[in-house]
This record gives structure tokens, sequence and C-alpha cells, in this order.
């Protein structure tokens, strides 16, 4: 007798929850008929970095002259600091404020 009971209360689950009728005495229940992901959540190569990559107040614009003409030696230490107004080139998010070592200079 108990095993029958449970037959039929599953019977019933399964019957409720595959119907697509909803009731419209409940709104708050319209929330399920909608099936699967409605948008994925892009996560480009400058997610995130709202702060990282934005520029301190009064230094805007492209970065001097002496910024280019700096002259890096094999075994240096340097920091990476990324600037935001120059796009090409630009490394990910993750090694900004990175400290490395220079290994590879063109002679």
């Amino acid at each position: 007798k108990m095993k029958a009971a449970m037959k039929a209360s599953v019977a019933i689950l399964a019957q409720a929850r595959d119907s697509t009728v909803l009731s419209s005495s409940s709104p708050c229940h319209s929330r399920f008929a909608t099936m699967g992901k409605l948008h994925t959540i892009s996560r480009g190569y400058r997610h995130g970095t709202r702060n990282k990559f934005s520029k301190k107040f009064r230094s805007k614009g492209k970065p001097g002259v002496s910024r280019y003409l700096t002259t890096f030696k094999r075994g240096d230490y340097v920091d990476i600091v990324v600037d935001p107004s120059i796009q090409k080139g630009m490394p990910h998010s993750f090694y900004h404020g990175r400290t490395g070592i220079v290994f590879n200079v063109n002679r």
C-alpha cells in the first residue's frame, strides 16, 4: 500500500514538472517557464580592469618620448606597468604590477 502511494505521488510530481501550463493566479512562478541560458556573460581581454587600466587624474593622454627611449640590458629587473592609452602590445591584466627580468634584447 505504501509503494502504491509513493508511485502515485512520484507520477503526480513528474506530471506537474513536465507541464508547461502555469496558473495565472501566481505570477511568481513565471521564472520557471524560461528554458536554458538567456545570454552568455562575456569575459573579454580587459574583463574586470575598470580601475586597474584607468589613468589617474590629470595624467590622461599619450606617454612622452622618454618613455620610448629608455634602454634596457639583459638581466635588468623591470616592473610591468600597463599604459591604457596604448592598446597595441598591451600585456594581460595579470602581469600589471609584476616584476620581471629582461632576457632578450635585439642588438
